[in-house]
């Protein structure tokens, strides 16, 4: 028997072979159809807590993912430009809201999915003081890390916290502003600042650097709510709904509880 003969064909195959591809379009027939990753934006500060939830979606049969991080304020500009996305996870309210009002987003979809806390983070060697953040001085800082108030609505908190404090004047030039949160942890975990107020899912991260951390006490900031909202020029609606659901489940609870965030329903 030739060898030709013995050979057999493989019985399961991610994709069809090429001359089976070529024999449907020769033959007007559709080939299989392969379901496109569902487009997410989403706040730097989420991105690790969202690339678990991703997996546990996918676990539990969900649509893969594909995951862009930035600050909020920037995220928004890009839809508004018309970037691909299906899905918006904001680290605010207010952008979320501001796209259903302009159409590009719907409102039916919306959903508040997190809250999130603040909190002050020092250097290794450099001690908290035991009053948090309203003990610090110009003299314990010598740069203080926050995201963009502009664009990062964790930066518009630690503004916020800085200003009930006086310390947004005490500090003045010490206080460097990263593009968003994640710019501001980096600043942190390099070494380039003694402090930063940042996320508190930060503090979860496997290879986080070392240091003392405290959270920020509320009633210094406004809370920090974290809506999520489908976009209209999505083809993949049936995709993004299925994972807000899943959003809003025991499985995602445990997982944002793990990063230190508040989960939350539907309701504003």
């Amino acid at each position: 028997m030739s060898d030709r003969a013995m050979r057999r064909p493989r019985m399961r195959r991610r994709r069809p072979p090429r001359q089976w591809l070529l024999a449907w379009v020769l033959l007007g027939v559709a080939a299989p159809a392969v379901a496109a990753p569902l487009q997410v934006a989403v706040a730097s500060n989420f991105l690790a807590p969202l690339e678990a939830l991703a997996e546990a979606f996918a676990d539990d049969g969900g649509e893969t993912l594909q995951i862009s991080a930035g600050a909020t304020g920037q995220l928004y500009t890009q839809i508004t430009h018309g970037a691909p996305y299906d899905l918006l996870m904001a680290a605010d309210q207010a952008r979320p809201q501001r796209l259903v009002d302009q159409g590009l987003a719907r409102a039916a979809s919306r959903i508040t999915y997190a809250r999130g806390q603040l909190v002050l983070w020092a250097r290794p060697g450099i001690p908290l003081p035991a009053e948090g953040l309203a003990g610090l001085s110009r003299a314990s800082v010598s740069r203080l890390a926050i995201a963009n108030p502009a664009l990062a609505p964790y930066g518009r908190a630690a503004r916020q916290a800085l200003q009930a404090t006086g310390l947004w004047s005490t500090l003045g030039d010490r206080i460097v502003q990263g593009q968003n949160v994640s710019q501001a942890f980096q600043y942190l975990a390099t070494g380039n600042v003694s402090h930063a107020l940042v996320a508190a899912s930060y503090t979860r991260l496997d290879n986080r650097p070392d240091g003392a951390h405290q959270t920020i006490d509320a009633q210094w900031h406004a809370p920090v709510r974290q809506d999520a909202v489908i976009l209209e020029r999505t083809d993949s609606r049936e995709a993004a709904s299925a994972f807000l659901a899943f959003m809003q489940g025991p499985s995602a609870a445990r997982i944002l509880k793990r990063f230190g965030y508040r989960p939350m329903d539907a309701s504003h």
